[in-house]
């Protein structure tokens, strides 16, 4: 459904509308929001985390950041309520307009944990619910969902906190991600267990008070492919959101990765699935319990949304809302000049925790081509400029034109190397690279007819999903740097195309 870097989907209707947002950990701007009129068809209209004020990611690894954000909407205004990993903790923003602007974060101090999330009873109340770890365990990787009303006229939690489950079972390891429903008089307290990998899962908890006792449903997990095998081609399903239509019927998003041969290039995506409740327990694609390659899609009017363009001219003056820095950006790194897009050259890199000067777009497809046309020289053996696949400080590849030609630079679990040079004179290159599944080729030349192979072919493993490659998706994009020297010097894109094959 959003394929690509998309992981943690929760998502609200509001009228015939529905809205979606995924964690987007230090990319910057964060959270995306996503529209759509049939749940099928989704379009970015904005993002929660727009300015420098709001979440500083300076010096954080590429897993933290913004995890697990939930949306929801109540009296006129959309709530976002998210973790912001090793900046912050916890904390919610609104906006009227769910394309932004999003206020200021509203710090919530006395929340331990993650992944929170916003439910108002029939009585107008605000209750919170989130993940804990810091209790005497009873058993490896115990965690709690524990509850709690939030004053949102305070702006605090008030009133007694409870726990609410540790899970479905006696052994339920990373309890995490809950969300809270009202059904038919009943509440349902959906929650995600087995970490965010293999064994990742939804299951079902029921009260008939908000704040519990809950009790765990009969055929919990309600949702997981864990029980398929590690060969079944989509993996680690879990973190799930429901939202009901107008014409009243139920759907659920939930997380999951695609698996190509044996390895997970996109990380981890968002999927749609039919709900249906039997006795209070909620379904998922009834008949199959499981997420499908192919989805009957919901009762509602097919609304395409206007194609996202592969080709950026850069002839406007703004950035296309599909385009991401990495970290919180200090200083505006680029300008729109003559028809293309100029980085600077700055002194920080891809390996460092900053923002160095790097725009990149999510990778969406398991075959696709990126390419872009470069005018760029320099007489310093330092300053380089060119395409970035991106992962990480610790995983990515760059094809750039420095001094004496063409580089191709990878960088696995920490280990970078030059792979390839390749001799090229005058300032104008033609940079690209495609994929083919687990394979990636790169090239280059003076025009896009004469581009020859760079490196041969290289394994899109060293931006696959691995014990460094955590939570967070691939990029492609534009880079320049000056290696850690100043520099006054700047890299002209005179376009960049991502297309799908």
């Amino acid at each position: 459904m959003l394929p690509g870097f998309n992981p943690d989907p929760s998502v609200c209707r509001v009228g015939d509308d529905y809205y979606l947002v995924t964690s987007s950990f230090v990319w910057f701007p964060g959270i995306p929001v996503y529209h759509s009129k049939d749940l099928v068809n989704w379009e970015l209209i904005g993002h929660g985390i727009t300015r420098s004020s709001q979440a500083d990611f300076t010096g954080l690894k590429d897993k933290d950041g913004i995890w697990a954000v939930t949306i929801r909407h109540h009296d006129g205004l959309f709530y976002l309520i998210t973790t912001c990993s090793g900046c912050g903790g916890n904390f919610y923003i609104t906006a009227k307009d769910p394309a932004g602007p999003w206020s200021d974060p509203v710090w919530l101090k006395d929340a331990p944990g993650i992944d929170p999330s916003l439910f108002w009873d029939t009585d107008g109340k605000c209750y919170y619910t989130g993940n804990t770890w810091d209790f005497k365990k009873s058993w490896p990787g115990q965690c709690a969902i524990w509850g709690q009303e939030l004053d949102l006229s305070q702006k605090k939690l008030v009133g007694e906190r409870k726990i609410l489950t540790y899970g479905h079972a006696n052994n339920a390891s990373y309890t995490e991600s809950p969300h809270l429903y009202k059904i038919k008089d009943k509440y349902l307290l959906l929650t995600a267990e087995g970490g965010t990998d293999t064994y990742h899962s939804v299951t079902a908890h029921h009260s008939e008070t908000v704040m519990g006792t809950y009790t765990s449903d009969k055929i919990n997990p309600v949702l997981s492919h864990r029980q398929l095998g590690k060969e079944y081609p989509i993996q680690a399903v879990g973190h799930a959101d429901i939202v009901q239509t107008q014409n009243g019927d139920w759907w659920g998003v939930a997380l999951g990765k695609r698996l190509v041969g044996k390895e997970t290039p996109l990380s981890r995506e968002t999927f749609l699935c039919k709900v249906a409740f039997e006795e209070g327990t909620p379904v998922f694609n009834p008949g199959y319990g499981r997420v499908l390659n192919e989805q009957e899609r919901p009762n509602l009017s097919w609304t395409p949304v206007k194609p996202v363009l592969g080709r950026d001219d850069f002839e406007g003056k703004v950035l296309g809302l599909k385009w991401y820095f990495i970290r919180t950006p200090k200083e505006n790194n680029y300008e729109f000049s003559k028809g293309s897009l100029m980085l600077k050259l700055k002194p920080e890199t891809a390996d460092s925790l900053v923002s160095p000067s790097l725009i990149i777009q999510k990778i969406k497809h398991h075959n696709f081509s990126a390419i872009t046309k470069l005018n760029f020289s320099t007489k310093k053996g330092n300053e380089q400029a060119g395409i970035i696949l991106y992962r990480n400080s610790e995983s990515y590849y760059m094809l750039l034109k420095e001094k004496a030609g063409i580089v191709l630079i990878k960088k696995d679990n920490g280990k970078k190397e030059i792979v390839a040079k390749m001799p090229h004179t005058g300032s104008d290159v033609y940079l690209g690279v495609v994929a083919d599944g687990l394979k990636l080729s790169f090239s280059a030349g003076s025009s896009e007819n004469s581009m020859q192979p760079v490196g041969g072919v290289q394994d899109i493993n060293v931006l696959s999903d691995s014990p460094v490659n955590k939570f967070n998706g691939t990029g492609v994009g534009m880079y320049a740097t000056a290696n850690s020297a100043k520099s006054s010097n700047g890299a002209a894109f005179d376009w960049f195309e991502y297309k799908t094959l």
